[in-house]
């Protein structure tokens, strides 16, 4: 119970995952064709490589992971539409994931894929095989965002995606892109609706970016496409974050990751080296705000886990909560797992 002029604040995001993903990225592997906005050789930092040799190295470097006794990690293919992989590729990556899974290098396997290749008897199989975890491309549930997108599925096949994954007894992902053609923050809140209905096991939000070298550059070159604003993809994301965490949804990821050579390639839209700092730190901050309901804040101790984003990116948020009467000084940190707040 609280003590007197002391608020206690239980943050509602989950535990870290403690096990670390080691990617295998398959550039465009399995895709029926190249999505609007994709341009996976930027986005990954990777080229494509033939399968054969992927899986090659992928033994090599599990064969030295064994023999080394290193800490088991979870595989996961990326960069392509997994169960659309040509002939039984799918099923000889996993089959090999799962050999080191015996051999204890390998904790777990997870997957990426569209909705319109999620077909239930193929997710079976793979989860027979030893697969955990599928991460499905939905991007958006709206139909109009779709069609603009080109996506070639609606928003009822991406639900019904998410059922089927579920039906396999596998652990379900869903991506979405905020801010693709047609996409407005009213549109990403019904998706964030639809999302936390679902209850994914993770979710990734990755604003969408113009990158030379995807189609989506030649739209905006012509005027045909403008992206969100950096203000306007924090702060939607910064609203979804609460009601994520609440329902139990662990956000595995808040905007691409820096990869060599893709600053450059950025022609417009919402990039922040520290996107999930800045979205996280105003998440917290309404969190924050909202319990206090209309005190105010002489003094708060904050878990180490939260330190490096409690005043947001570049101390952003200072003048906020000086605003709510925090003075200089006033944050402190502690090691236990809850915010206390003291009021005046």
């Amino acid at each position: 119970m609280d003590r007197p002029n002391t608020l206690i604040f239980h943050h509602p995001e989950g535990p870290k995952p403690v096990v670390p993903v080691r990617p295998v990225f398959l550039p465009n592997a399995g895709c029926p064709g190249t999505c609007l906005y994709c341009a996976q050789e930027v986005q990954t930092g990777r080229s494509a490589t033939a399968l054969a040799e992927a899986y090659a190295n992928l033994r090599r470097d599990l064969e030295v992971a064994s023999a080394s006794g290193s800490a088991p990690f979870e595989i996961g293919f990326f960069g392509g539409t997994f169960t659309s992989l040509p002939g039984d590729y799918a099923a000889r990556f996993v089959a090999l994931g799962h050999e080191f899974k015996e051999r204890g290098a390998v904790a777990a396997m997870r997957c990426s894929t569209r909705p319109d290749a999620a077909g239930l008897p193929l997710l079976r199989e793979l989860a027979g095989l030893g697969l955990d975890t599928v991460e499905l491309g939905v991007q958006s549930f709206d139909d109009g965002v779709l069609t603009a997108s080109r996506r070639g599925y609606d928003g009822a096949t991406a639900r019904a995606a998410c059922e089927a994954v579920r039906q396999a007894d596998l652990h379900l992902g869903v991506q979405l892109l905020p801010g693709l053609p047609g996409h407005t923050p009213g549109g990403f809140r019904r998706d964030i609706e639809i999302t936390v209905g679902i209850k994914p096991d993770c979710l990734r939000l990755y604003p969408c970016l113009v990158i030379e070298g995807a189609a989506l550059a030649g739209m905006f070159d012509r005027g045909e496409y403008a992206p969100w604003e950096l203000e306007t993809a924090a702060g939607e994301i910064a609203r979804a974050l609460p009601l994520l965490w609440r329902a139990g949804v662990r956000v595995a990821r808040l905007g691409l990751a820096p990869e060599p050579g893709m600053l450059r390639k950025i022609k417009a839209g919402p990039w922040h080296a520290s996107f999930g700092s800045l979205a996280r730190g105003r998440a917290l901050l309404a969190m924050l705000t909202q319990l206090l309901g209309g005190r105010r804040l002489a003094a708060i101790r904050l878990p180490r886990r939260y330190q490096g984003e409690f005043f947001g990116f570049g101390g952003e948020l200072a003048c906020a909560y000086e605003g709510l009467g925090l003075p200089k000084g006033g944050a402190t940190t502690w090691d236990e797992p809850y915010f206390a707040l003291e009021t005046a």
